[in-house]
């Protein structure tokens, strides 16, 4: 399970400290790839078959199963972590999180998302002034 949040810099070879408390849960590997809100994803590999798996049963016929799984599976890569837990984000990832030095790894149960510092604190900003309108939208379905 990851959850918390944890500042880290990116180095010039575009590496990550993976924090310590997530490392062990990502040693048989692990997959990052697109996510949303200008994010990018990182799985377990185990995580990371279960969503594949899903991914690859949506319909084709349909636009939005082909765009979401073509963001998703398209733009997946497999990392190690090394001997100091980094691990190399890929060029193409980091520009599309626009991710620069800082960067947030904030655990969300089943995943790690890796945000660019200052745009997480301007999510994080918008989504606390909304928090009791989200929570009860969650109230409609049952959480």
């Amino acid at each position: 399970m990851f959850i918390g949040e944890y500042t880290h810099s990116i180095d010039e070879k575009g590496r990550l400290a993976i924090p310590v408390k997530f490392r062990a849960k990502l040693l048989k590997g692990a997959v990052v790839t697109r996510g949303l809100d200008n994010c990018l994803f990182l799985y377990s590999k185990d995580e990371w078959s279960k969503l594949a798996e899903k991914l690859v049963q949506l319909p084709i016929s349909q636009a939005n199963t082909r765009a979401f799984s073509r963001l998703m599976l398209a733009g997946a890569m497999d990392v190690d972590l090394d001997k100091q837990g980094r691990i190399t984000l890929p060029d193409y990832l980091r520009k599309f999180g626009t991710l620069k030095k800082k960067v947030v790894v904030a655990g969300l149960y089943n995943r790690l998302e890796i945000w660019d510092e200052k745009a997480w604190s301007e999510y994080n900003q918008v989504t606390q002034k909304d928090a009791n309108n989200i929570a009860e939208k969650l109230g409609e379905l049952g959480v």
